[in-house]
């Protein structure tokens, strides 16, 4: 018998967020944290709290991100595409879950999983590369670990390794209109050793890619 909490596991997915509205209710160090890895992946961030950490200020400041200096309002999620509820007042962050449910928008309500449409993971972001941990939100601390552990063998090579291998594809998709061929090509590219197309560079894969579609 599968019990509640083996149950209870998260489908993982990768969210475009890039230009959207992410909405951040409270101004802590939590969504410090919060507002920090959205502008990662370029979000349009708006805190709303009377109060904020130095760092937000600074963020609000440069044109980083946008604050509304007050306590949360009916409608503030109206464009929101994801939210994140960070206050410590429980009542404000059930104000804020109730809405979104409302407006059918996903919520974060910190460090309570079963209040959470989605909840955020261990993240690992080097370049082009983009690794999430989670443990289904019960073990935050396991999740820091495996991120540690993890960071560790992702090393500037692979960045630089998908950096290439991207732009070989992309130079293969416009200029060998033959599907086999292209897929023949990229065989033989994963079969090589990070460390040798690194080393080789785009400009000298490009050259060995000529010659095998030659």
């Amino acid at each position: 018998m599968i019990s509640d909490t083996d149950r209870h596991h998260y489908y993982p997915l990768f969210l475009d967020v890039a230009g959207k509205e992410c909405l951040i209710v409270g101004g802590g160090s939590v969504a410090e944290r919060k507002a920090l890895m959205l502008l990662k992946f370029h979000a349009s961030v708006t805190v709303v709290s009377p109060r904020t950490t130095k760092k937000l200020v600074h963020l609000a400041d440069t044109g980083a991100i946008r604050i509304l200096r007050r306590t949360y309002r009916h409608g503030d999620l109206d464009r929101a595409a994801v939210v994140f509820a960070c206050t410590d007042d429980r009542d404000a962050n059930g104000a804020v879950r109730k809405d979104a449910a409302e407006r059918g928008v996903p919520v974060n309500v910190v460090d309570k999983p079963e209040e959470c449409d989605f909840i955020v993971p261990s993240i690992i972001k080097k370049g082009d590369i983009t690794i999430a941990i989670s443990t289904s939100g019960r073990l935050p601390l396991a999740s820091k670990k495996l991120r540690q552990a993890i960071e560790k063998t992702v090393t500037k090579d692979y960045v630089a390794y998908t950096r290439i291998i991207g732009a070989l594809r992309q130079h293969l998709l416009d200029t060998v209109p033959d599907g086999g061929k292209r897929r023949a090509i990229m065989k033989y590219i994963a079969a090589m050793d990070v460390s040798d197309v690194v080393r080789t560079g785009l400009k000298g894969m490009k050259k060995i890619l000529g010659d095998r579609v030659r």
